[in-house]
């Protein structure tokens, strides 16, 4: 789990299936999902404090590095 800019990010693994979720800190509603490609694991999380996470691949022992997405100014 990680925190930048305001936003609450996890992780997630389960099965085959990975995802990087943006999670609403009051409530736990996943509000934003990016899903990994079929066979791509990741686990742990962290932000650079900009534009990039970094999770590990499981038993791959790579580490990941995922752009975050771009916000729109409201």
């Amino acid at each position: 789990m990680t925190w930048v800019d305001g936003e609450l990010w996890h992780g997630t693994w389960e099965d085959d299936g990975s995802e990087l979720r943006r999670i609403d800190p009051e409530n736990g509603t996943v509000l934003e999902r990016l899903e990994m490609p079929p066979g791509v694991g990741v686990s742990g999380l962290e932000s650079d404090g900009a534009n990039l996470f970094y999770c590990g691949g499981g038993p791959s022992g790579k580490v990941r590095a995922v752009r975050r997405p771009k916000r729109t100014q409201a």
